[in-house]
């Protein structure tokens, strides 16, 4: 089976960080960044950006 994954706005990631890290020094900007330079996937749906949050959150994980 398939898993489809989390896609979501800009705000919405901000958000989802935020709930998971409330002292999290992570920006709008930083995560609108790293979408733009494609560090982490994201799709275009109309004239919203939509960010794979799972990609997001493995980034942020990352060690390096």
């Amino acid at each position: 089976m398939v898993q489809l994954p989390r896609m979501r706005t800009l705000d919405a990631c901000f958000n989802a960080i935020k709930e998971m890290d409330p002292n999290s020094a992570v920006s709008k900007y930083y995560i609108r960044q790293l979408a733009l330079s494609g560090q982490i996937s994201c799709k275009m749906c109309g004239s919203k950006r939509l960010i794979n949050l799972d990609a997001l959150i493995d980034f942020l994980s990352s060690s390096e």
